[in-house]
């Protein structure tokens, strides 16, 4: 029988990740709210941004902009969000796939997509729905910096922020915590489906055809930079849709016309806006929490060791 790993690997990887790459999700985050001028140009916080020579900013001077305007702290802005969004979000989707895996799914089905897809599309929505709240939260806590000064929220913690959302702000109330959540659903789905299936895909086709060893870090690598890519690509719709309106100070924005007046302003392109940026957060993400996860796996954390899970008790 296969092993039954801990439900919080997931969250653990996740947290691992969260860490290592928040200053490339931060750097997404500001591209994709930023908003177009009346004249076609970026604003002018974002020209500012923005080379001497007048070109639009990209990922690496966002970056450096946020660096030399904030330091080391500006690009880590919003990690308790961050942080209590992993607990949440990524810890819940990664729990209930594996559940799903190891009680519904038919153990000789395990590399079927009929099977797998189903499942992880159902707990990519779980996850979505359950991390929502530090999602709004966290996109804030990323943004408020590039926002004027009196539109800034200066929320001081993930904790803060969800008490202000709540009881504090003008437009808030519980229900503002679920602002964006019919992207953010449709995201965890999408992100649930494309990364943990195509991970568990690209793995079985590395080792079964390319003969690869199940154990190696290279296959591990490998498998989860794939997926990174499909994840990416697939997930951009969705997460500049999340993105805005979980930013917007709009009490109420429907998705669809939130999407027709995007599309009238800025064509239909940019619904991969940011798709660099993402590709190159999500691609280090991506590896980073399946490496941590198989690294939990090899080494049992938190489980029995192997000795004493296969002795059975003695009785007379």
């Amino acid at each position: 029988m296969p092993e039954k790993y801990p439900w919080w690997y997931g969250g653990c990887g996740g947290l691992v990740a969260t860490f290592c790459t928040h200053p490339l999700d931060l750097t997404k985050v500001r591209l994709q709210t930023a908003p177009l001028g009346v004249d076609g140009r970026k604003p002018n916080m974002l020209r500012m941004m923005a080379s001497v020579d007048g070109r639009k900013p990209n990922m690496l001077r966002m970056m450096a902009s946020v660096f030399r305007n904030e330091g080391l702290v500006g690009l880590y802005s919003g990690l308790s969000a961050a942080v209590l969004r992993q607990c949440t979000y990524t810890t819940a989707r990664f729990g209930c796939y594996d559940l799903l895996k190891e009680h519904v799914i038919p153990q000789n089905q395990l590399n079927n997509i009929w099977y797998l897809l189903p499942s992880s599309m159902l707990s990519g929505a779980i996850g979505g729905l359950v991390g929502n709240p530090a999602d709004v939260v966290n996109i804030r806590m990323q943004n408020d910096t590039s926002l004027p000064v009196a539109k800034r929220r200066n929320y001081r913690n993930a904790l803060d922020g969800l008490y202000r959302i709540v009881l504090v702000e003008q437009n808030g109330g519980v229900r503002r915590l679920y602002a964006g959540w019919q992207p953010n659903l449709m995201r965890g789905v999408l992100m649930t489906a494309s990364q943990v299936v195509t991970y568990d895909l690209f793995k079985n086709y590395l080792v079964s055809t390319l003969h690869m060893a199940p154990s190696e870090k290279k296959t591990h690598f490998t498998a989860s930079l794939m997926a990174g890519l499909v994840a990416t690509t697939v997930c951009s719709p969705a997460d500049v849709m999340k993105t805005r309106i979980m930013n917007s100070h709009k009490h109420h924005e429907p998705v669809l016309a939130s999407l027709l007046a995007e599309i009238r302003n800025e064509g239909i392109g940019f619904i991969f806006r940011g798709w660099v940026p993402s590709f190159v957060r999500l691609a280090p993400f991506t590896v980073l929490i399946f490496l941590t996860v198989e690294q939990l796996k090899k080494h049992r954390v938190g489980m029995p060791s192997r000795d004493t899970a296969t002795t059975a008790p003695t009785t007379d």
